[in-house]
């Protein structure tokens, strides 16, 4: 199915299936096994232009917003989550920066992003805050024309490999949540460092760290937006980023898919090959109409959003304002149900249909030399990072009682 792709979505798919094919699949067992980040396949990610097709191209992106980039996360993760990342970790640091930025920043930040040449990375989780935001205990303390950062932050996606950091910190310890608010970190400041390395069941390629912040002093120019915004901008972050986990979890199961049923129709057992088993084929065909619907649902969820992030962007760079207020001007709500919906939804099917093949497949898929256990490792982390399942269950109740509460008040 098309699911309404215009002509600029079709040539992004086709070029991300193909790069992902011809230049992650060589790669992906040998990086995975060795635990390294790829300084080879950021090479070619710079050279494609996937690191900037939800940019505008008045900073040298591709201007395809949110389903451009949910559909490439899909095709790379198709072929391998853990090399996904790579864009996928910088779009999901850059998206609260996009946000909330000011004109300024945008031209100080958005072109070496866009091509690049520049990583970006999320820092929000501590050792006591994870699924709680608000618990956070990373402080930035205003000292003249500066912020002094002491904390740690850890479980951070592409670890020492990015260039920026956005990291949450509290502003007003005294105010709790509302004194959260948003720095960007550039590394190599004096005083920030990285700690443990973590070793991680999938997506192993992408290094996972933890920062360490000791009277990092951080220029005032580097908030975003207002100070004790921050949770504002991260829940709209999350609402925005959210589908491409979910695209993600698409992009395993269908590679899971993918192993799976060229070799159930090669492998014969009792004269035949075993796809023609009545049982098998019908667990594949569950898992086949499963995936398809994960993916109905990413796409009308992001194109519908894009009816609203384009001509945000848009505004915001003809007034020179922020994408964040223009948003405010065209919508009065936020996508938090239906972003949580498709993440629980994708990530449970990534799930399934990973373990599932494997017991499909027997023996051979529970070993390395077959692609299929790492798809199963790597599918479990699209029901933990950016909100737990238990999480995305929370959002999507309390989205539901306001919205029964408002129609009993109405009758």
């Amino acid at each position: 199915m098309d699911y309404a792709i215009n002509e600029m979505e079709q040539e992004v798919l086709n070029a991300t299936r193909e790069f992902a094919q011809k230049k992650l699949k060589p790669l992906r067992a040998e990086m995975d096994a060795k635990e390294q980040f790829s300084k080879e396949m950021l090479e070619e990610y710079r050279k494609s232009g996937l690191m900037g097709l939800w940019l505008p191209e008045a900073y040298g992106g591709l201007g395809g917003g949110i389903t451009c980039l949910a559909m490439a996360f899909e095709e790379l993760s198709r072929v391998c989550a853990g090399l996904a990342l790579t864009p996928g970790t910088t779009a999901l640091g850059a998206i609260p920066m996009f946000l909330a930025a000011t004109k300024e920043q945008r031209e100080r930040w958005c072109p070496d992003l866009a091509s690049g040449k520049k990583l970006w990375a999320f820092a929000l989780t501590e050792p006591e805050a994870g699924s709680d935001a608000t618990a956070l205990k990373t402080t930035a303390i205003k000292d003249g024309d500066f912020y002094v950062v002491n904390g740690t932050k850890h479980f951070i996606s592409t670890g020492k490999e990015a260039d920026f950091y956005t990291v949450a910190v509290n502003t007003n310890p005294s105010r709790g949540a509302r004194g959260i608010s948003l720095l960007v970190i550039e590394k190599g400041t004096p005083g920030f460092s990285f700690g443990k390395k973590e070793e991680k069941m999938g997506i192993r390629t992408n290094p996972t760290y933890e920062l360490i912040f000791e009277n990092v002093r951080v220029p005032k120019e580097n908030l975003l937006g207002s100070e004790g915004r921050g949770l504002l901008y991260l829940q709209e972050t999350l609402d925005y980023s959210r589908p491409g986990v979910a695209a993600q979890a698409v992009g395993i199961a269908q590679g899971a898919l993918d192993e799976t049923i060229p070799y159930l129709r090669t492998r014969k057992q009792f004269g035949q090959p075993i796809i023609t088993f009545q049982a098998l084929g019908h667990k594949v065909a569950e898992l086949a109409a499963k995936t398809e619907a994960g993916r109905a649902l990413v796409y009308s969820l992001t194109h519908r959003m894009d009816e609203e992030f384009l001509p945000a962007v848009k505004n915001a760079l003809e007034n020179g304002t922020t994408v964040h207020d223009e948003l405010r001007k065209l919508k009065g709500g936020r996508w938090t149900k239906y972003s949580a919906e498709a993440k629980l939804f994708c990530s449970n099917v990534a799930m399934e249909v990973a373990d599932e093949c494997v017991t499909l497949c027997g023996g051979v898929a529970y070993m390395r030399d077959f692609p299929l256990e790492k798809y199963m490792r790597d599918a479990k982390i699209t029901q933990i990072y950016e909100g737990t399942v238990h999480i995305q269950k929370n959002e999507i109740i309390t989205a539901l009682i306001k919205e029964y509460a408002a129609k009993g008040d109405e009758e």
